[in-house]
């Protein structure tokens, strides 16, 4: 039932990716790809363009601050207040930079899912989704009773579990005293309107 990338595209951004990020990190990727495959075939969507986002979603991932901001400012990319103290978050659009002019991904939903998979977005479609849960999600993030319930409810319900899982993200950024973006707030937010009020 698994599909992936075909195999030359899938070598070319695994090497790129034993150079550019460690080790731990390449496990990380393979982890979400996996579940990203799994609710894809869940949820009916091509479970070829979730391997693709998910092998990607991280290209950027260790990009030092002052390449992520540079990359950011030459493609008009919006840096606000918090991303600029916070570079590491423009990673995921960044990332979207890397996956078009290293690996000539043209694909929209493909190319967004790796911009959304850190922040999410408001009204995001199912492939952002299930790699925005995948990441926050794969098994090696721990297995505690919350994790695995939320692991539980992306087979049944996309919506509700970004904005469950975008609560649990905020709990976590709250209790270690972090930056919040707005746009996880609005991701929340959205969601749980879409759950709780359907229009």
């Amino acid at each position: 039932m698994t599909q992936s990338l075909n195999p030359a595209l899938r070598s070319k951004v695994f090497t790129w990716l034993e150079s550019e990020v460690p080790e731990s990190r390449i496990r990380h990727i393979l982890r979400v790809e996996t579940m990203a495959i799994d609710l894809a075939h869940r949820h009916d969507i091509d479970p070829v363009k979730a391997s693709q986002a998910a092998m990607m979603h991280d290209l950027a991932k260790f990009f030092k601050p002052e390449k992520l901001l540079a990359m950011a400012q030459s493609q008009g990319l919006t840096i606000d207040p918090i991303c600029q103290a916070a570079p590491h978050l423009l990673h995921a659009e960044v990332g979207t930079i890397v996956a078009r002019d290293v690996f000539q991904v043209t694909e929209g939903s493909v190319l967004l899912a790796i911009a959304n998979h850190t922040l999410g977005t408001p009204g995001m479609d199912a492939l952002s989704c299930i790699i925005y849960l995948a990441d926050s999600l794969e098994p090696g993030r721990g297995k505690t009773e919350e994790l695995e319930s939320l692991r539980h409810l992306c087979h049944k319900d996309l919506k509700e579990a970004v904005w469950r899982t975008a609560d649990f993200s905020l709990q976590y950024l709250l209790r270690s005293q972090q930056l919040i973006h707005p746009r996880t707030v609005m991701t929340r937010n959205w969601f749980l309107q879409e759950v709780i009020s359907p229009t």
